[in-house]
This record gives structure tokens, sequence and C-alpha cells, in this order.
């Protein structure tokens, strides 16, 4: 009876979930999980995407027929969700998996597209297509490059230029379009062109407020920063409260609020006699968060301040 190689038999032991844990796109894979909170539906179709990358190289390994696939994008969602910032992991896993030789990442507007002048448009898109050669092209707020109601507009001259290169290039170039749900919606409605190079649209959900309080505590230790237990729990209505006002950016809004909680405690710190120890140095009290006018200007944070902590003893 003719015996199995232990290679050939390895192999066939190796499933293909392990074999995108070994190749080189896992760590830029795991940073996704480990480095960014919440966003499991995008994470799950970055990860679908990876297999896809890899199912077809093994094609290509066995003799089948094989086309790099077309990965132009289409990010959605509220500010604040995460959209820039995975879109230079997507770049990162794309080069791992060999789909772009280079793997960077060219972040532009409609400003960095769209000249002022005739003639002044398509020179300037072409420069930028060309620095994003090898990588990845991620147009933020990519529904102000159609104008309709401004016929002098070269917008769609911009867009010309990119639909050529979306699909000359798609073999060394990927270009992902991000804003609001609704406007993209918009936009490819009105440029069909557009909308048939898109192959994968990824929508970033809001953030939950627990998951908004694990980004508040990941973005404070990373600034060796931390809340006092009275404190966490006056940021908690914080984030209730914030959520429900205009002009709420998810993450962002976390962000500037802790910075303007580190300036409360910074003001608070040289009020006080006493030369701040460690401890005093890194943590943020129950007043830096109170302060906020998030909580209202017409009641007095006092007895908010005094239940949130008798709260926190119990």
């Amino acid at each position: 009876m003719p015996r199995t190689h232990p290679q050939n038999r390895d192999k066939k032991a190796a499933t293909l979930k392990s074999l995108l844990a070994a190749s080189n796109a896992s760590g830029a894979l795991e940073g996704l999980d480990h480095e960014l909170v919440g966003l499991a539906p995008v994470k799950g179709r970055i990860r679908d995407i990876a297999a896809l990358l890899l199912i077809d190289k093994l094609r290509a390994e066995q003799g089948l027929q094989s086309q790099p696939p077309t990965l132009h994008m289409c990010f959605t969602g509220n500010p604040g969700t995460g959209k820039t910032t995975v879109a230079p992991r997507m770049s990162e896993v794309l080069k791992q998996l060999g789909y772009v030789r280079k793997g960077h990442l060219v972040a532009v507007t409609r400003d960095d597209l769209v000249g002022q002048f005739i003639g002044h448009t398509a020179p300037k898109t072409k420069e930028i297509i060309k620095k994003a050669m090898g990588g990845v092209l991620f147009i933020d707020e990519a529904y102000y490059l159609y104008r309709p109601e401004n016929e002098r507009d070269y917008g769609q001259e911009a867009i010309e230029v990119l639909l050529q290169a979306m699909e000359h290039y798609r073999n060394d170039l990927v270009v992902i379009l991000a804003g609001y749900k609704d406007r993209m919606d918009s936009f490819f409605g009105s440029n069909s062109g557009m909308a048939s190079r898109i192959a994968h649209h990824i929508d970033f959900p809001d953030y939950s407020e627990a998951e908004l309080m694990q980004i508040a505590k990941l973005m404070l230790g990373q600034l060796n920063y931390r809340f006092d237990e009275s404190a966490e729990q006056a940021f908690s209505r914080y984030i209730h409260l914030r959520r429900q006002q205009a002009h709420f950016a998810n993450a962002r809004s976390i962000r500037n609020a802790l910075d303007r909680m580190r300036l409360r405690h910074a003001a608070r710190l040289f009020e006080e006699d006493d030369w701040p120890d460690r401890e005093a140095l890194t943590t943020i009290q129950c007043e830096d968060v109170l302060a906020s006018r998030v909580f209202g200007q017409s009641h007095s944070a006092t007895p908010k301040l005094v239940r949130i902590r008798e709260d926190a003893a119990r």
C-alpha cells in the first residue's frame, strides 16, 4: 500500500483558516482585532476579502482560471466610525497578500483632485493617481466631486479620469470612496460608471455606548491617563447624553471630550497647593468630567458629583 508523504499529509491537514492565519496578512488582520474597538461587520468583510485573494492564489497554483478580483470599495458611515482608520489597514492587508505592490495610502478630498480653471483638473487628478499607484487611493466625502447644480464645476472631469484609472489599473490600484451613506447612494445614482466599478460596499455602524467607553479608556491609556471610579461613571453618563445631541461624531467626539477633560485636569492641579504625584498626574477625576456643558449649565454639577461618588463607594 503506497505511503502518503508527510508533507502531503501536513498540506491536507491544513485548513483554509490556518492558511489565512499563516499568511503575511495575519499581522494586519490581528491588528484590526486588537487595536480597533467594535466594527465586527467591517472586520468580517475585510477577512472575506483576504480569503478571496488567498483562494484566487490557490486556484492559480492548481492551474484553474484565476483573475485578480476588482477591489474598489465604498466605505459609508457617520463621522468618527473608523473609515479613515481602517483604510491604511486595508492597504496593508492588500500589500501582504500581493494584490498591490507598495501598500501605501494616499488620502485626498475634492480639493486635491478638482482644479479651479479649464485644463487644470485632469493633470491634477492624474498626478494624485500616479502617487497612489501600487497602493490605495482614499477619497473622503467623494460625493462632493459631483455638483450638478453648478454647470461650470470641474468635478465631473475628475470623475472621468478616475473611472479610466480604476478600469485600466485595477490590478495595481484600489480606490476607496468614503462618506455618509445617503449621500454616497445619491452619488452612485447619478454616476452609473462609478457605481459599476465599486465591488464592495462596507457600512461602518455607529459605536454603542459600551464601545465608546472602551475607546475612551484605550485613548486615555495610550496617553498614560485613567479614570478613577467616580469619573468613569460620570463619563458613562456623559456618553449617554452626548450621543443624543447634535453633531455627535462617535470616536472623534470622544477624543475631543477627553482633550477637554485633560485641560480641566491640568487646570485643577494648578489650583491645588500640593505638588502633584504620579497618581495625581495620571488620574481623571469626577469633577473633570462633570464640568462639561453636556450636563447642562442650568443645574449645579455638585449634586451629580456627590451622587456619583456615593454610587462608586457602594
